[in-house]
């Protein structure tokens, strides 16, 4: 009786009641959405109010069966969890069901489940664990490629189904890196390969590879320290670059200044190389490695565009980049949904009374556009409400995790903090047009048993490991 009562007093009841507000709020608005006077009874399963209740009930469930676990085995599950993980993501590439172009989801009779939803919760165990390992430097490659390794292998399981919104949710587990020492220089490759992506879609190729080349040849002029260097290197690559084209123009090669380009990059990364086996520059290596990496990296982005990504996502991106115009497709959503938003006033027009999305015209209501009918029903009064009790939750657990006594609470509770904020920022910022719509759920109230279960699980554990920080050190 005496550990049951300090438990109960150990627990942050403060992230219990803004769960709860959350979670009932989100079922209030699918109610909203769904809800027809002609549909029959309450209680028919068919209608996903009475599905979200169901599911709501089946997490409170988890909660207590969370609390009741030892708190250490959490830990100890860490791994095992995460293999059972990128198993499931296996099996749902074999037998699972198709919605919404992905496979996505293995259906079990009236139930449908999506592995990838809970294999969140398992890599975030699993990079705690890690993380939390004797002798573990973070600044070391070995134990950086270990973890980036446990981030990204479901996340490339992910996107073979392809789900593009779930797999690039795994990105944001590198903010739990630069927490626990990450270098500053990964920070900065990072940000590099963001504008690199962007200008793939931007700028041609022929330019990313000369801007590339350019900043290359610089950067091996700069380690060798002689300015000499700079003015001979490109005496040879003008050399190279004029008798390719000469070749070129005299038809013993394409007319193509793209395959010039890149004949002559790869002719100076082998001069290069010789140059820096001479001067024994060991920096002109990682140049070389990376001018290949950035180069192949344009070309992976391509693949991913083109090979991947499906048509409606490939239009998404374009829209929202500005290269191309969809008035009645992908900014059709868009436009409807900010038209919902904005049609709510500064109190909105009230619970069930919203019309933009109670005659469909916005896409997905009770799932990735949910944020819509808050907007509509709730104005601006409900819109920011929800906005202040998220990032409540959100601020709360980020002091629940600085005050963690172990590391691997820690690092699992930035885990989890990331991912929530991921998910909150981008499904909000989905619906009033500031990021191109990935379906991603927004957490505890988007409709759907597997999100709100693996959110549920995500956010307990932690909240479990919290209430007992004073009893073990895990």
């Amino acid at each position: 009786m005496k550990r049951q009562i300090d438990i109960i007093s150990s627990i942050d009841w403060l992230s219990v009641i803004l769960y709860l507000m959350l979670i009932g709020f989100g079922w209030m608005n699918i109610f909203a959405v769904n809800y027809n006077p002609n549909d029959g009874s309450f209680f028919q399963f068919g209608h996903r109010y009475t599905m979200q209740l169901a599911w709501i009930l089946i997490s409170l469930m988890l909660i207590l069966a969370i609390f009741i676990i030892d708190s250490r085995f959490f830990s100890f599950i860490a791994y095992p969890a995460y293999g059972l993980g990128l198993l499931m993501l296996l099996i749902v590439l074999v037998i699972g069901t198709a919605i919404h172009s992905s496979k996505s989801w293995i259906v079990l009779g009236p139930v449908s489940l999506q592995p990838s939803e809970f294999a969140k919760v398992a890599t975030i165990l699993a990079l705690a664990k890690y993380l939390s390992g004797y002798n573990l430097k973070i600044t070391r490659l070995k134990d950086i490629f270990y973890s980036l390794l446990i981030i990204f292998l479901p996340a490339l399981l992910i996107i073979a189904q392809p789900d593009f919104g779930s797999t690039i949710v795994y990105g944001v587990l590198l903010l739990v890196l630069f927490r626990e020492g990450l270098p500053g220089w990964v920070l900065i490759v990072l940000v590099a390969l963001i504008v690199l992506f962007l200008a793939t879609f931007l700028v041609s190729h022929f330019v990313i590879v000369s801007v590339l080349f350019g900043l290359a040849v610089a950067g091996i002029a700069l380690f060798s320290k002689k300015p000499v260097v700079f003015f001979l290197s490109l005496l040879v690559i003008t050399g190279i670059a004029g008798v390719l084209a000469g070749l070129s123009y005299f038809n013993y090669l394409p007319r193509d200044k793209y395959l010039i380009l890149m004949l002559t990059v790869g002719i100076s990364g082998i001069a290069a190389f010789i140059f820096a086996v001479r001067t024994k520059i060991r920096e002109i290596y990682l140049i070389l490695l990376l001018l290949g990496i950035t180069i192949g990296f344009t070309y992976s982005v391509d693949f991913v565009f083109h090979r991947v990504m499906k048509e409606h996502q490939q239009h998404r991106v374009n829209v929202m980049l500005g290269l191309e115009s969809d008035p009645y497709g992908y900014e059709y959503n868009v436009r409807q949904s900010k038209i919902a938003i904005g049609s709510g006033g500064f109190a909105g027009k009230g619970f069930l009374q919203g019309t933009q999305t109670k005659f469909r015209f916005v896409p997905e209501q009770s799932t990735d556009f949910i944020f819509c009918t808050v907007g509509e029903e709730w104005g601006f009064l409900g819109s920011f409400g929800l906005v202040v009790v998220y990032v409540g939750l959100l601020i709360r657990l980020l002091i629940l995790a600085e005050r963690q006594r172990s590391k691997f609470s820690r690092i699992y509770g930035y885990g989890v903090v990331s991912v929530l904020f991921f998910h909150f920022a981008v499904n909000i910022g989905m619906t009033i047009g500031l990021f191109p719509v990935i379906g991603i759920p927004l957490p505890f109230l988007s409709y759907g048993g597997s999100s709100l279960m693996a959110f549920t699980i995500m956010l307990f554990i932690f909240i479990k490991l919290d209430s007992s920080r004073k009893t073990y050190l895990i």
